[in-house]
């Protein structure tokens, strides 16, 4: 039971996590043209909206799927492939959190080409990410990275690093 309801957690999450970032760039397209009070209400609602409900979101997300890894050891090649997207979700993440930082600044702006490009990309991300996880495809391992993911491979990675440490 335990499972279910990390899953039902995980996906509801998810969801709210990967609304909120494509919301925000249409947020962030408001600000066009506003000042004073206008400028001032739409500040504050940016802020709380990010850190009140995307932040949270991603969090529970990032959380729960975490404690999913242990409990179900997924260890299959699409999941890797959809840890990586969710590494690029949290950086799209992370980016539109600086972004307010500048963005409500007196002459800040908010230019269409960047609107257009965060919104693809974090629609392709997402839409990645729900491809992966429905489709569950057969995916070989990258034939470069199939020795750094043998068991064993992270030590023999730091051996040196642990050799020089003792000194």
């Amino acid at each position: 039971m335990t499972v279910v309801i990390l899953k039902f957690l995980h996906a509801a999450t998810i969801s709210l996590w990967s609304a909120g970032l494509l919301a925000l760039p249409f947020i962030y397209r408001q600000r066009r043209g506003l000042e004073g009070d206008d400028l001032y209400r739409l500040h504050i609602f940016t802020r709380y909206f990010y850190v009140g409900f995307v932040s949270p979101s991603a969090f529970v997300a990032i959380g729960t799927g975490t404690a999913l890894i242990f409990l179900r050891e997924t260890y299959v090649a699409w999941f890797s492939w959809k840890l990586l997207l969710v590494t690029v979700m949290t950086g799209i993440h992370l980016f539109s959190g600086l972004l307010i930082l500048k963005l409500f600044e007196p002459h800040g702006r908010y230019p269409r080409w960047r609107f257009v490009a965060i919104t693809a990309m974090t629609l392709l991300v997402v839409g990645g990410i729900l491809g992966l996880v429905l489709g569950k495809p057969e995916i070989g391992p990258v034939q470069p990275l199939q020795e750094f993911f043998e068991p064993g491979s992270l030590e023999q990675a730091f051996a040196s690093f642990t050799a020089w440490m003792r000194r």
